[in-house]
């Protein structure tokens, strides 16, 4: 095997204990690792009548080429099977951060595959590239937190990761929690649940030297000059509440960071908390308490431990209030004392009810689409309106990014937060250098991005001069097709979304260009990797991913398209920039506030995405000449 890989994955079938093993060279050369080598194992071994919680569901861990090597943010690691999450079954995947990855790389594994079902609860133990199948009955029941104590207590030198009761009872929002409360969306905790399938430990410390090392030692000394990078990203957490006791947290083998942190509350209790799953409960525990607190942490928390999906859970909150407020549901019914949104008590008792599986709790862990098909009637009008189809919800809306107006399109299986990051952590930039002051651009003006820096990159990264204009929708189709075919690339190395090319852009500046990634993954494998090849890479992968929504229900051209609630709603204000405002023609800054989808441009532009994808136009599927090209 080559350089950037442990050389095998590992394959354990639980209904039969049976290990075996993969090279993982069957499939490096075409698919990478990450999402891309999980694409590829799924279309192989999971056909469209499996359903999400069959035993012959696969649910595969992976990480990339470039996981557990120092500096560059490539210990990022994804889990992908069909999940239930939303209103269709798909295949879904999760990307996580922290270290777990990287010790499954360090344990002689570049990914697992579970399939099979166990008679009872069990855990995996991969010590140093051998795997057990061992008795997790003690084990189930209870949280996250306790679990991965317990779990470390008994393997030292461990990571660990595990579901809560969330998903052992097969909550479509149910978790995946791993070391370093690193936490996994898309359900996958439900599928982890339905295999008795209770946590995974990993032990090892083998070492890793890349094909070129001289190379990469130029590299590593690019991100080490970026240690203490002046961050540009919202954190989502009140600054009343974090009073010097949040502290920045690395991933493994970070030396930059990013919002990623670790608060400490008053009773000594610590944990991640970061961007939405530190936010979503701190309006109403602010406006319920009536000022700032420890609550949105200790919410947080609670999540962690149940197993629960913080932006699902948003959804929910949001819809059930409504229908408290309606007559539709009341206290008596749920046991949940939904008159008192915001304290303590009513996220225990909600995260506690949808954990049990029983009752009302049963409708609720479906998720918000399918409980207000549950209830019926009145209760499916309260549905949030930017409800992602998926049941989930995410910022960079396309009425203010057109870019995104495609990459949501034809994504539906879940918001494709990678792709968005593409667009947002550059404009977190831009804003930030369009709103300095005299003092804050003296102090440290490296991070911002200048009108021309952006249009700059947007050009280099994104294909077109048009790109960078945000008052037409001329070069967008373009631009969304290279933003994926990048991220999936990304997504197979796999590298971290805030790294790059946000904390990069320095080097862009220098360069011109996107030749980084390329130039780590050639240090790593020791071979002469190229953009381009990086883009065929990409491109093979979300084709592949294209035709396994394909062949689980998605209908091509059709199924294309963004709820009603884009095309018909003018934008008032987005979360990271509330006065919605974007470069336009020469790089003239305006405001999209009022603005919609146009449903006519919109269909234009799918119809030259298809183009450029070399997909039939009238059906949006791929065209069996384009498939051959990419080697599928």
């Amino acid at each position: 095997m080559s350089h950037g890989y442990a050389g095998q994955i590992l394959r354990i079938d639980l209904s039969s204990g049976q290990i075996t093993s993969i090279p993982t060279s069957d499939y490096a050369d075409k698919f990478l690792g990450g999402r891309g080598i999980a694409a590829k194992i799924h279309w192989d071994e999971v056909p469209s009548n499996v359903c999400s919680l069959d035993p012959e569901n696969r649910l595969v861990f992976m990480t990339g080429p470039l996981a557990a090597f120092p500096a560059v943010g490539g210990s990022r690691w994804q889990i992908s099977a069909k999940s239930p999450f939303g209103l269709r079954e798909h295949c879904l995947y999760s990307n996580f951060g922290g270290g777990w990855g990287a010790k499954l790389k360090l344990a002689g594994c570049d990914g697992l595959v579970v399939q099979g079902k166990a008679d009872k609860p069990v855990y995996i133990l991969i010590d140093e590239g051998k795997a057990q199948i061992r008795d997790g009955s003690s084990l189930w029941g209870k949280g996250n937190l306790e679990t991965r104590n317990v779990l470390k207590d008994e393997v030292a030198d461990s990571s660990v990761l595990s579901i809560g009761p969330a998903g052992e009872k097969l909550s479509n929002m149910a978790t995946i929690l791993a070391e370093n409360d690193a936490s996994g969306s898309a359900g996958l905790g439900a599928v982890m649940g339905s295999k008795k399938l209770k946590a995974i430990a990993v032990r090892g410390n083998r070492k890793l030297m890349p094909g070129n090392q001289e190379q990469f030692d130029g590299i590593i000394k690019h991100f080490q000059h970026l240690r203490n990078y002046p961050t540009i990203l919202p954190r989502g957490v009140s600054h009343s509440l974090v009073g010097g006791k949040l502290k920045k947290d690395y991933c493994f083998g970070c030396v930059v960071g990013c919002n990623r942190a670790v608060y400490q509350a008053d009773d000594g209790k610590k944990g991640k908390f970061m961007c939405q799953a530190a936010s979503f409960y701190d309006h109403w525990a602010t406006k319920y308490y009536g000022q700032v607190s420890e609550v949105p942490f200790y919410a947080t928390k609670l999540c962690d431990d149940y197993g629960v999906c913080t932006k699902a859970l948003l959804m929910l909150i949001i819809w059930l209030s409504s229908c408290f407020k309606a007559g539709i549901v009341n206290e008596n019914d749920t046991g949940i004392p939904l008159s008192k949104l915001g304290s303590m008590e009513y996220i225990q008792a909600l995260l506690k009810t949808i954990s049990s599986g029983e009752g009302f709790g049963a409708v609720l862990a479906q998720g918000t689409a399918r409980a207000a098909e549950a209830l019926g009637g009145k209760a499916k009008e309260f549905v949030p309106a930017n409800l992602h189809r998926s049941g989930d919800t995410s910022e960079y809306g396309p009425r203010l990014y057109l870019h995104t107006a495609m990459i949501r399109a034809t994504e539906p299986a879940r918001v494709p937060q990678g792709s968005l990051h593409e667009i947002g952590l550059l404009f977190f930039r831009w804003l930030a250098w369009l709103k300095r002051t005299e003092e804050s651009a003296a102090k440290d003006d490296r991070a911002r991005l200048s009108t021309d820096d952006l249009r700059t990159i947007i050009r280099n990264f994104w294909g077109s001069e048009e790109a960078a204009d945000f008052s037409t929708y001329d070069g967008k189709a373009l631009a969304a097709k290279k933003i994926q075919d990048r991220e999936y690339a990304k997504e197979s190395m796999v590298l971290c979304d805030a790294l790059w090319p946000a904390y990069s852009l320095d080097y862009v500046r220098e360069n011109g260009g996107p030749t980084l990634e390329s130039k780590v993954l050639s240090a790593v494998l020791g071979k002469n990797m190229s953009e381009d090849d990086i883009c065929l890479l990409g491109e093979r992968i979300f084709n592949l991913q294209r035709a396994i929504f394909l062949r689980e229900g998605h209908k091509g051209r059709d199924d294309d398209t963004l709820p009603d609630f884009y095309f018909n709603v003018p934008l008032k204000t987005e979360a990271h920039n509330p006065e919605c405002l974007v470069p336009g023609k020469n790089g003239d800054v305006l405001s999209r506030k009022g603005e919609v989808v146009d449903r006519q441009k919109f269909e234009q532009m799918k119809d030259e995405y298809y183009r450029l994808r070399g997909w039939d136009v009238t059906t949006g599927i791929p065209t069996p000449e384009k498939l051959a090209a990419l080697g599928l």
